[in-house]
């Protein structure tokens, strides 16, 4: 039986991790601290004989008994109201946490698959995002805190590869969406939903055109085992290129929520950024990968989840 360590495990994405890798009859072992995950995500496993979990800060030494064969680095607050709120603690999971994760690897001999974002582009001068552009990132700004602790985990993964033959994958995550993803956690579909839901009036950035692509949870998934599976060492996209604008998305979400909400503007965030699409070829060409949800077919899926919570 394969062994798996997924860090971040009561998050969004990582919850779904372990619930793919037990399906596949991985032994999982899942680490949080509850920073932003949820108990709730990972409670339906609790009575799994192959899924055991360790509260535990990354930040701190990582002490498994047994032989891991993967590690899956999914630890991180992703939200800028959480990496707001814990900007020391973002920048230390990317940079301490990282190196934790990147030396029981080493112990291990085991594959370790970080994750990276698209925020590694900032706010970029090239669209779509190709993994060969640098990106245009303000480390001093707000959202620095986030973007450069991706940006050194990315390094620091490259290093170890380099220096110490660690065996690494880095993928790169677009906008990524469906059921678990807490709905106030500020980020565009939960928070619409959740306005939608409740008829209060749409909150839009600036005049609503910045573009975004969402990419459906499976999909995601799907990309990060395929990519886990590979032997690509370098980083990845992994995201939708169906590129739309923020007011395209809530239209969207209107045909799926019968709503009387309005859309009411405020300022634009400093270093938001104003386009967000990847180039996914390299996924295609070396993973056969490629996005099969369509935007509609995701949104109904995460609105009948959030409306099973009421």
């Amino acid at each position: 039986m394969k062994k798996i360590l997924i860090t971040g495990v009561a998050g969004f994405i990582g919850s779904h991790l372990a619930d793919y890798f037990l399906k596949k009859n991985y032994k999982v072992f899942g680490i949080d601290n509850f920073l932003t995950g949820s108990k709730d995500n990972i409670k339906h496993n609790f009575d799994n004989e192959n899924f055991h979990f360790l509260e535990h800060d990354v930040r701190e030494k990582i002490n498994i008994s047994e032989k891991l064969d993967y590690i899956l680095h999914f630890a991180s607050p992703a939200s800028p109201i959480d990496y707001l709120k814990h900007p020391i603690k973002t920048l230390q999971i990317g940079a301490i946490g990282t190196e934790n994760i990147l030396n029981l690897g080493v112990l291990n001999k085991a594959v370790v698959l970080v994750a990276s974002t698209s925020e590694v582009y900032g706010d970029p001068l090239e669209h779509p995002q190709k993994e060969s552009y640098f990106g245009n990132v303000n480390p001093i700004g707000p959202r620095g805190v986030y973007d450069e602790a991706k940006r050194y985990l990315e390094a620091l993964t490259s290093a170890y590869n380099k220096k110490k033959k660690l065996d690494v994958r880095i993928i790169r995550i677009f906008n990524t969406f469906g059921p678990r993803m807490r709905i106030s956690d500020g980020r565009a579909i939960p928070t619409f939903i959740n306005q939608a839901l409740n008829n209060s009036n749409f909150t839009v950035y600036g005049d609503g055109q910045q573009t975004r692509s969402f990419c459906y949870i499976n999909d995601t998934i799907e990309g990060i085992n395929r990519l886990l599976e590979s032997n690509f060492q370098k980083p990845i996209n992994i995201g939708n290129p169906y590129e739309l604008s923020i007011l395209e998305l809530i239209k969207s979400i209107k045909r799926i929520i019968p709503t009387n909400s309005k859309i009411v503007y405020e300022d634009f965030p400093e270093n938001d950024p104003k386009k967000r699409c990847p180039d996914i070829s390299l996924a295609k060409k070396l993973l056969n990968w490629h996005p099969k949800t369509n935007l509609i077919d995701g949104l109904v899926k995460t609105v009948e989840y959030y409306q099973s919570l009421n």
